[in-house]
């Protein structure tokens, strides 16, 4: 199965549309292209586990992306377990030091997940942003609603945790 986009399908199916570079397009996915360094995005910071650079249309004063080197879809595609906390813990990390770092006076900051269908790019993608939004309406797309829409990192991070192992 190949999973992008939001649909998956049999590798063996035949593709609908092709990429420039002949590659199927429902396989393309723009964010493992700038994790392999072949766009001209600015990268802010990088790591064996994580990319960060601006967002390309920003909603607020400063609006990074950290997304993981390895392809996870969504945050649908994560699991209970050690190396999946770890991870969101990591891209959360690094998304408070580039806003430390780079908006020192922003009083705010708001970190999370669009839930599917809400995320543009199936690519797990962390929004970090250092507030005032610009303009002053996008805050409704960063505004968590429960089930639906935006999920804050530290409860992203809640859900992820791991359970301790009881002794049989």
């Amino acid at each position: 199965m190949s999973f992008c986009f939001g649909a998956f399908r049999a590798r063996n199916s035949k593709p609908i549309k092709q990429t420039m570079d002949g590659q199927d397009s429902s396989d393309y996915c723009i964010f493992c292209d700038i994790v392999r360094g072949t766009t001209s995005t600015t990268i802010l910071y990088s790591d064996d586990k994580v990319v960060a650079f601006p967002d390309i249309n920003p909603s607020a004063f400063r609006h990074y992306l950290v997304i993981p080197v390895e392809h996870v879809p969504t945050v649908n595609s994560l699991d209970r377990i050690p190396e999946h906390y770890e991870l969101v813990d990591h891209m959360l990390k690094v998304g408070k030091d580039l806003l430390s770092r780079d908006a020192p006076n922003s009083v705010e900051h708001r970190f999370g997940f669009h839930q599917p269908p809400f995320n543009s790019i199936n690519h797990l993608h962390l929004h970090c942003l250092a507030l005032p939004f610009i303009p002053a309406w996008r805050q409704v797309k960063y505004t968590p609603l429960g089930r639906i829409g935006f999920i804050d990192a530290n409860n992203m991070l809640e859900k992820l945790k791991p359970r301790p192992a009881f002794p049989l």
